[in-house]
């Protein structure tokens, strides 16, 4: 049976331990005895933590109890959750630094580790990992003519206390840092080198120059690699820039052109002029290998001289008459001692020989090979009568 049947015996059965009957004892109805429960409430927990278990007595005792238990229990929840920030992890790649009182107190490594906040702040950084930042800008060059230079700065921190405490905001910096190395290399260099094969020296540059400033800063930062991408002109310039590319690259193909003549006629010219030497050191040695066979013909032939004089002087007018007739066409007859000498001549020989001689020019009268003959006998007539009258 309920408790709150009808008929039923309702003493000192409500679950909020208030009695309904009162004075006379009349039933009263009514709200529950809320101190009542706050006081049950208090003895269970005070029974949990090992206080004394309280059923009547002073109402203000209970009411003290209770509030030593619940601050009992806000203080261990509380210290629960600063043990629970209090412990950290510090993975492979990362490092942390700790400070006490504002002050560095250490650099901690990859492990279970703890910090006693809030007297000790804590920063933790991937140390291992590379970043990168891009940038962009309009930059003057050292021949005063406005390029767009992107390029893209490639870091990592190496040294996470100078990361954390010398410098505010160290990526900022590297951002500023940055922007005056490339603006002072840009500077210094002509638009030709910028745009075209310049761009890995410029990289080189800017990233020397702006590890010089981040050490400078102390930012605990080592730019590992700088790329500057292809820089252009601004767009209100780009075609006469294009314009100024393309003759560029005329006058690189004409170069080339030029070149490759250059490289084809020197070699000719070299193999003629070493043809034209060797010719004449051939020709020299030909020459004088002559003359020294002649001048040594003539030493031996002038012992032989000496011991018959008037036999080799008979043979060398022989040898000298066969080596002139060799070469002409007339022929001589002699008769005995002298008299009755013909003069021959082959004229068909001859005019076979002249034959090949410059042609006359057109319209001039060309004689026959007849009237040729017959002229050339009756000379030789004349010749022979007036030879005959002389005798």
């Amino acid at each position: 049976m309920a408790w709150n049947e009808p008929g039923g015996n309702s003493n000192n059965q409500d679950p909020w331990g208030g009695r309904r009957g009162g004075g006379g004892g009349g039933d009263r109805k009514g709200p529950p005895d809320l101190d009542e429960a706050f006081r049950k409430l208090q003895d269970s927990l005070n029974g949990m933590f090992g206080g004394k278990k309280k059923s009547g007595g002073n109402g203000s005792g209970a009411g003290k109890a209770g509030g030593i238990g619940l601050i009992a229990i806000v203080v261990a929840v509380l210290a629960a959750m600063w043990l629970y920030s209090a412990i950290y992890v510090v993975d492979e790649q990362e490092q942390a630094v700790v400070l006490r009182f504002g002050k560095y107190y250490e650099t901690v490594g990859p492990g279970l580790n703890m910090y006693f906040p809030p007297m000790d702040r804590k920063f933790q950084e991937n140390v291992t990992r590379e970043r990168a930042y891009s940038k962009q800008g309009q930059m003057l060059t050292e021949d005063e003519n406005i390029v767009e230079v992107p390029l893209t700065v490639q870091y990592k921190i190496t040294n996470l206390q100078d990361f954390v405490l010398n410098v505010d905001q160290p990526e900022v910096s590297l951002q500023h840092a940055t922007d005056s190395a490339l603006r002072h290399v840009v500077g210094s260099t002509n638009m030709d080198q910028v745009l075209t094969e310049g761009r890995e020296l410029m990289a080189t540059e800017t990233r020397e120059r702006l590890q010089r400033f981040l050490d400078n800063y102390g930012t605990g930062i080592t730019v590992t690699q700088v790329n500057v991408q292809s820089a252009a002109a601004p767009k209100e310039v780009q075609e006469a820039f294009d314009d100024v590319i393309r003759a560029r690259e005329d006058e690189q193909r004409e170069k080339n052109q030029a070149e490759t003549y250059a490289n084809g006629v020197i070699p000719e010219a070299r193999g003629q002029a070493q043809r034209i030497i060797e010719e004449a050191n051939g020709y020299r040695d030909a020459v004088v290998s002559r003359a020294e066979g002649e001048a040594d013909r003539f030493s031996k032939l002038l012992v032989e001289y000496r011991k018959a004089p008037e036999v080799t002087r008979e043979r060398l007018y022989l040898d000298t008459l066969q080596e002139v007739f060799a070469n002409t066409s007339k022929v001589l007859v002699t008769g005995e001692n002298g008299q009755n000498n013909l003069l021959y001549l082959p004229l068909d020989k001859m005019v076979q020989g002249r034959a090949p001689a410059a042609a006359p020019a057109q319209g001039a009268a060309t004689p026959s090979s007849s009237d040729t003959a017959a002229r050339i006998v009756r000379e030789m007539e004349q010749r022979d009568l007036r030879s005959r009258e002389s005798r």
